[in-house]
């Protein structure tokens, strides 16, 4: 298989019959919902969970989905997804890619970009990001700036 950054943080999925729509395939929104399972456990991973944020006051919150759809997938497929960050200005923002792949075929089925934006969970407003974010997140960082508290 061909991963376009070797260290992604990767997971596995299998298509179910409840994610399969009326064209016979795996349906657009259901990799929404992937692409959000992915990032939590990658998130958890570097030691930033749901509890995390909540003793934190603090949240990455989706502010921009891109995605290309570029195969389908189908019941009973077996799929991987991984992701990694690849940018951060270690204040506000920060930028994950994915990527699935169907391993049966080695087909590229997805590209994706979220941009998240650091937001103070009490007050919903963008707020700094903290420094344990800064560090956590910043260890997964492809090419990681200096550190900045």
């Amino acid at each position: 298989m061909s991963w376009d950054q070797p260290q992604a943080f990767i997971i596995d999925l299998q298509v179910q019959a409840e994610h399969i729509d009326e064209l016979g395939h795996a349906n657009n929104a259901v990799y929404v919902t992937w692409l959000e399972r992915c990032a939590w456990q990658h998130s958890q991973s570097l030691g930033l969970g749901i509890e995390d944020y909540h003793r934190l006051d603090r949240a990455m919150a989706v502010l921009r989905h891109e995605i290309d759809y570029l195969a389908a997938a189908y019941e009973r497929d077996a799929l991987q997804l991984g992701t990694w960050i690849s940018e951060s200005d270690q204040r506000l923002k920060m930028k994950r890619n994915f990527q699935l792949i169907r391993p049966a075929d080695g087909a590229t089925l997805l590209r994706a970009q979220t941009t998240f934006v650091c937001i103070e969970l009490s007050s919903g407003k963008p707020k700094r990001m903290p420094p344990e974010f800064v560090e956590g997140y910043g260890k997964a960082l492809l090419q990681p700036y200096p550190l900045e508290l």
